[in-house]
């Protein structure tokens, strides 16, 4: 079961010799839950349930509408906005990401878009650009004071980078409570499981790599818990042989040096395992030692 799904554009109920796939598409990524069971009736009302979930976050915090709750604290202009308790623990999840990464896990970092377009080609910014936009970045200027967030004018926040592993937990945790079947949610390669397969023990699932030479899958066998892989191998920019990761440090404003190519991670919930495995593509050519160093169960492709 690789992380890179191909799903077709409308919803898909389907069989295979393991059980039942739900495939639809969301949050710009192909998903998936697979269910450990034959019931059908059971299969759809829970894999339609997993796609409004998907579909309700995407909504919510996508950086990407303009008429949403994220477009409303981000254009706020310097007013600070009331948020609901969803959203209030999330900015604490990344105000917590924040503090314990030293700087390195910024939500604000997101302008950085602006100048930086990771799209293979030759076009690095020049140093001044990257000098002019830092001001808008960095989470210690951000006033929050639970529920109300207050940004800097030009300031933005985006929950890219914790979204959708959120969503996938808030998922399974919900089509769980609905089931004993042993279910999978994967949304565009982060995943996690309710538990062990009844017929078949541990789920397999394929992790894709990409390099130089092509494509590249490792199986990996998981009975809990969840996976999530951070990686540079498809977005990146090439200028005089020397190859720019889209991974930024939001502290300089340019691409973090000798990053692995991806970093796998595992852990109790797709959250952790995302800030764990985001954690250490920032640490460079530090990555294995960060992992080795907290512990963490990780596979890692330079």
């Amino acid at each position: 079961m690789p992380t890179h799904l191909a799903t077709p554009p409308h919803p898909v109920l389907s069989a295979v010799p393991e059980g039942l796939i739900y495939t639809f598409r969301a949050m710009a990524s192909p998903c998936e839950v697979r269910f450990d069971s034959y019931d059908a009736d059971m299969a759809a009302r829970l894999g339609e349930m997993a796609e409004e979930e998907a579909l309700r976050i995407e909504r919510k915090y996508s950086r990407y509408r303009s008429d949403n709750l994220i477009a409303q604290i981000n254009g706020a202009g310097g007013a600070p906005v009331e948020v609901d308790p969803e959203t209030a623990m999330l900015l604490d999840y990344a105000d917590a990401a924040y503090k314990l990464s030293r700087g390195l896990f910024d939500i604000t970092s997101g302008v950085l878009r602006r100048i930086w377009k990771f799209d293979g080609s030759d076009r690095v910014p020049p140093r001044e650009q990257v000098r002019a936009i830092l001001p808008l970045v960095g989470w210690h200027k951000v006033r929050w004071r639970n529920p109300f967030i207050t940004l800097l004018p030009g300031m933005e926040i985006d929950l890219g980078g914790l979204g959708k592993e959120y969503a996938v937990d808030i998922t399974l945790l919900k089509l769980a409570a609905e089931t004993r079947a042993p279910l999978l949610v994967n949304f565009g390669g982060d995943l996690r499981v309710s538990g062990p397969r009844a017929g078949f023990g541990r789920w397999r699932v394929a992790i894709e790599s990409v390099d130089e030479e092509g494509v590249s899958e490792a199986l990996l066998q998981v009975s809990q818990g969840a996976l999530t892989t951070s990686g540079d191998a498809r977005r990146f920019l090439l200028k005089d042989g020397v190859r720019y990761s889209h991974i930024l440090n939001p502290r300089t404003g340019w691409p973090v040096k000798d990053a692995p190519r991806s970093v796998t991670v595992a852990a109790a919930t797709c959250m952790e395992a995302g800030l764990m495995s985001t954690l250490a593509m920032l640490q460079g050519r530090g990555a294995e030692k960060f992992l080795r160093r907290e512990g963490v169960q990780a596979w890692w492709m330079r």
